[in-house]
């Protein structure tokens, strides 16, 4: 029985150290900025040298309990999980830089100054030579990313050239043209749409356009009526068999030469109109009597000049 509750308490632990890593793995290492003279600042005012992480993921993840480094020596296979952990800075629990939203970033700052907030390394970077960043797992053994940033000039950055996408490479930003350092935000800006630039340029007066837009119209207008059209017939057929039934017909051919289910709207009309009299009551009410009152005045008033003054309101 003790056997199996520890294999069961092994098992669990596995299953959450391995869910654990499956979270904290769509983690990556974006963008680095070793020497910060003019960039953004941090809570302090200063400009520090900072480390972009981005979510590459669609869900939350809690950085929580993972570690930042720079010191190679934690790759050294022989280091027990305690001892690589003791070199390393722990991101602290319960902290809103360790919330990182889906495909969004968070800083921290590089200034080996860690009583300044969560957010502050307690180990600083060197921009006149190459500098390797890590960023371990919360079991302090499993590796999640690293780079090896190139020395910089200031207020250059080493980023990825697309985030989160290590495939694409690379790149040092803020020196050539049309290159922007971006922390705690996309590394790629967008200033125009690139797939409404190439329409413009292929057919600028807009006939493409207004052909696919014409055609999407007919097209759905098409939809529309073979819609209606079949509905229209199922209704019809199943009128058809319900006349056929309350007169007792059976035959299809017979049922067409006596109009079955072909009655007009009029004819269904009329036959409403009468139950709603019927059922309402509703009748006209017609006199026999006719009365005939002679006229008071024995003349034709239509040139009687008192008609044609004016009326004195009465005050």
């Amino acid at each position: 029985m003790r056997k199996r509750s520890f294999g069961l308490f092994v098992l669990l632990v596995l299953i959450v150290g391995d869910f654990s890593y499956c979270q904290t793995k769509g983690l990556c290492i974006n963008e680095v900025m070793t020497k910060n003279a003019s960039n953004v600042i941090d809570d302090y005012g200063l400009h520090q040298p900072w480390i972009e992480i981005f979510n590459t993921s669609f869900s939350n993840i809690d950085i929580k309990s993972c570690f930042l480094t720079n010191n190679k020596a934690v790759l050294n296979p022989h280091l027990a999980a305690t001892q690589r952990m003791a070199m390393m800075y722990m991101i602290p629990k319960g902290d809103v830089y360790s919330n990182i939203p889906p495909r969004q970033f968070t800083l921290f700052w590089a200034d080996a100054m860690p009583k300044r907030g969560n957010n502050h390394l307690d180990f600083s970077l060197d921009s006149n030579h190459s500098n390797w960043i890590a960023l371990y797992d919360a079991n302090g053994v499993t590796l999640i990313d690293s780079v090896t940033v190139p020395p910089l000039k200031a207020d250059c950055s080493f980023a990825l050239r697309k985030d989160g996408i290590k495939s694409q490479g690379w790149e040092i930003k803020g020196l050539k043209t049309g290159t922007y350092v971006t922390p705690n935000t996309n590394n790629v800006t967008l200033d125009s749409n690139v797939k409404i630039t190439k329409f413009k340029e292929k057919d600028p007066i807009g006939i493409s356009m207004a052909i696919t837009a014409m055609s999407v119209v007919f097209f759905a207008l098409i939809l529309l009526y073979s819609a209606f059209k079949v509905t229209g017939k199922i209704g019809e057929n199943v009128l058809r068999k319900n006349a056929m039934k309350a007169r007792g017909i059976t035959d299809k051919e017979m049922a067409k030469e006596k109009l079955v289910g072909h009655e007009s709207g009029e004819y269904y009309a009329a036959i409403a109109m009468a139950l709603h009299e019927y059922q309402n009551n509703i009748h006209d009410v017609e006199e026999t009597l006719l009365t005939i009152q002679r006229t008071k005045r024995n003349y034709s008033p239509w040139s009687s000049k008192i008609y044609t003054l004016r009326h004195v309101p009465k005050r």
